[in-house]
């Protein structure tokens, strides 16, 4: 499809693929506001895993229908639950499931449909929306998901959100702006993260997140707790955002904050509500620390194998702790990066203390990151 006839006019379903995780799904967002933006008079759709569909609707709004404060960017989202499905693939349950998901899906007739995932199960289910047009990138993670594809694009930019914007700017012919995005409002999990913090007694606070995807991006917990201890001096709380699996790690940095650090494990709604409150939020690269970008609040990013310059914060004022040492690598190494654990407590401070000092960024398109390194931050 070339860009002359991408006719908005002629455009009215548009699906937009992008399964998980969490980061990845928002560094789609903007590619997906863009859509709207590009084609105003249709509607889009979003097929993601169950787990992740609270980033794109809170949990009292219906998953379909005009869009609102509770799904702002789709009138359609439709989930699936590939790891589930895998375990009983057999079952006349998972069965019905596939074919409700498959009969919701077609039954939209979707004109185009966008893989930003670029694997093969994404391509395949892309594909099968029965979309006739079907776009991803030339260059894809799985490069068999290529062969899915009617259009391709070839990727634009460093950052992994720029390269998912150049995929839609092939769509439609023309270079786009960063747009601003919105996450669903859940009054029910507004509410609750404001009565949890009133009965801590907390206020002026930022998010510490000692967990990640895998060990070799995890700097040590009780690093964040002496984090806490200083931030705590200066009349700033911490709070220990943890998933399932990670309260060992929420134990060690509270019991190292000398009383300065409280951990609290959300939902992803939930997480919305607090990030949205947060002086500042300081972790690795995980989904957290880029919802927290998104959300345009200032951000320390503890990096080790990968690159920042592809998944670093993107859309707020951050600095990022870097070895130079640290091999770029996405392989999930569980023993932790030897290069990551020279990045000292102090290291950290020195760079939340100078976020703290400027404040929130603009949001939208704008970005401000800088990467130092450990004894660039401690001598700042």
């Amino acid at each position: 499809m070339s860009s002359s006839s991408t006719d908005p006019a002629k455009v009215e379903r548009i699906l937009v693929v992008r399964l998980s995780a969490m980061g990845d799904v928002i560094h789609t967002l903007p590619a997906a506001q863009a859509l709207r933006h590009a084609f105003p008079d249709a509607m889009i759709g979003w097929l993601v895993e169950e787990r992740w569909k609270a980033l794109l609707c809170s949990p009292e709004t219906s998953m379909w229908g005009p869009r609102s404060a509770g799904r702002p960017l789709a009138e359609w989202i439709h989930t699936v639950d590939l790891k589930g499905w895998g375990k009983s693939f057999f079952s006349v349950r998972t069965a019905e499931q596939i074919a409700r998901v498959w009969n919701d899906v077609r039954s939209v007739h979707y004109d185009i449909a966008v893989d930003l995932q670029g694997a093969i199960r994404s391509a395949v289910l892309a594909r099968w929306s029965r979309a006739p047009v079907v776009w991803g990138a030339s260059e894809t993670r799985e490069t068999p998901a290529s062969l899915w594809y009617t259009r391709k694009a070839i990727l634009r930019g460093a950052h992994v959100l720029e390269q998912n914007l150049s995929v839609v700017e092939a769509i439609v012919g023309g270079k786009l702006k960063v747009p601003r995005i919105e996450f669903p409002r859940s009054s029910a999990a507004e509410n609750a993260i404001a009565s949890r913090l009133q009965q801590m007694g907390v206020h002026d606070f930022a998010i510490l997140n000692p967990g990640a995807g895998w060990g070799a991006k995890r700097w040590p917990a009780e690093r964040y707790g002496e984090v806490a201890l200083h931030l705590g001096a200066c009349g700033v709380r911490s709070i220990v955002n943890f998933g399932p699996g990670e309260e060992g790690l929420a134990h060690e940095v509270e019991a190292s904050s000398g009383g300065s650090a409280r951990g609290l494990q959300c939902s992803i709604s939930e997480l919305i509500a607090l990030t949205r409150r947060a002086r500042l939020f300081i972790g690795g690269d995980t989904g957290p620390l880029h919802l927290a970008a998104a959300l345009g609040v200032p951000v320390v990013g503890i990096y080790g194998p990968t690159n920042p310059a592809r998944n670093g914060p993107y859309g707020t004022n951050s600095i990022v702790l870097r070895n130079p040492a640290s091999p770029t690598t996405h392989a999930r190494i569980p023993e932790p990066d030897e290069a990551m654990l020279e990045i000292t407590a102090e290291a950290v401070v020195e760079a939340a203390l100078g976020l703290l000092a400027g404040g929130h960024s603009a949001r939208g398109g704008a970005r401000s990151t800088k990467t130092q390194t450990p004894s660039e931050a401690a001598h700042g």
